[in-house]
């Protein structure tokens, strides 16, 4: 019995701007390879020309991913390599999905002039929910934005006045590690557990204007156990690396939130560093605040993982070995 191929076709696609194209086909076709590689494509290039062959189905994708990030170029989206990989996924996974609503949906950081942008369907999903509700949990493995995200809509939010203070913590025992045993004063011995939290935040205000948004704490950044016996009033709480909270740890946490205040939990339930034996705080809450109204539980999965290639192989990899 003879196999069956897919159907073959042959497009041609053009489009009109010669620059804009050249953006969309990035430095020596890289885009354009890209895709070729990911979908099977044979394209083939002549100025802002394309001659695209392949099956139906893969041809059809591969229309709908130029010609959507073609017209999000128009619009002053800088096109990056990890922007090709993530569009193929989102319509791979959603042929009705609109990037242009995945993409453009930008958290603006007013100090940098930037906007920080949504790169997948779950990364959008995330930012609404935290927008509409005043407690939600994020997690997912490294690299999804999960913490990144919520630091940018609590920054946008700050900066905007609609809440006076932005606090971020930590668990400040992680690998084993406490701090009684390290050296050097409290200060010394929970920065390098803080230190991402800094990394975001330079990341989206001036070095100077972060220090100086501490100095006046309208930022505190500092251990979980630094917030026990506070209730926090018109603030945005950010409660980092859950996972490595016991269950007394989060509901102290928790039951923190004051009026006028929205808090963010974000975690990663596959890197629990407590000892063996103890309960995760973040999957005890998890499971008892499922389906509590005002209460978002986010997922994430490698498929939404923004840094580099590898980082999603690396997950998928680990999952297969807890598998």
């Amino acid at each position: 019995m003879k196999q069956r191929h897919a159907e073959q076709k042959v497009l041609h696609l053009k489009f009109e701007d010669n620059k804009l194209a050249r953006d969309l086909f990035g430095s020596q076709d890289e885009h354009l390879k890209s895709i070729e590689k990911s979908l099977g494509l044979d394209i083939h290039v002549r100025g802002s020309d394309l001659k695209i062959e392949g099956s139906t189905t893969d041809v059809q994708l591969g229309e709908k991913v130029l010609n959507e990030l073609y017209q999000m170029i128009k619009k002053g989206y800088p096109i990056m390599g990890s922007d090709i990989e993530q569009a193929i996924r989102t319509l791979t996974r959603n042929s009705q999905a609109n990037l242009e609503s995945v993409f453009l949906d930008s958290i603006f950081i007013p100090a940098r002039k930037k906007a920080i942008t949504p790169r997948t369907p779950a990364q959008k999903e995330y930012i609404d929910a935290i927008r509409k509700n005043d407690l939600v949990f994020g997690i997912g493995p490294a690299g999804t934005g999960k913490t990144y995200l919520a630091v940018a809509v609590a920054v946008a939010a700050l900066l905007k006045k609609q809440y006076q203070r932005l606090i971020l913590s930590r668990p400040a025992v992680e690998a084993g590690e406490r701090l009684g045993f390290l050296p050097g004063d409290m200060q010394a011995k929970v920065d390098p557990y803080l230190r991402p939290l800094y990394d975001a935040l330079y990341d989206m205000l001036e070095f100077e204007q972060v220090n100086r948004m501490i100095e006046e704490q309208v930022i505190e950044i500092a251990p979980l156990a630094f917030m026990r016996g506070r209730t926090l009033h018109h603030a945005v709480v950010i409660l980092d690396e859950a996972q490595n909270c016991t269950p007394m740890q989060m509901k102290m946490c928790l039951t923190r939130l004051g009026t006028e205040s929205k808090m963010i939990v974000t975690g990663d339930i596959t890197q629990i560093d407590l000892p063996e034996g103890q309960e995760s705080g973040l999957l005890d809450a998890v499971r008892v605040l499922d389906r509590v109204e005002g209460i978002n539980i986010h997922y994430f999965t490698e498929v939404d993982v923004v840094r580099h290639p590898l980082v999603k192989r690396v997950v998928r990899a680990y999952e297969k070995t807890d598998d």
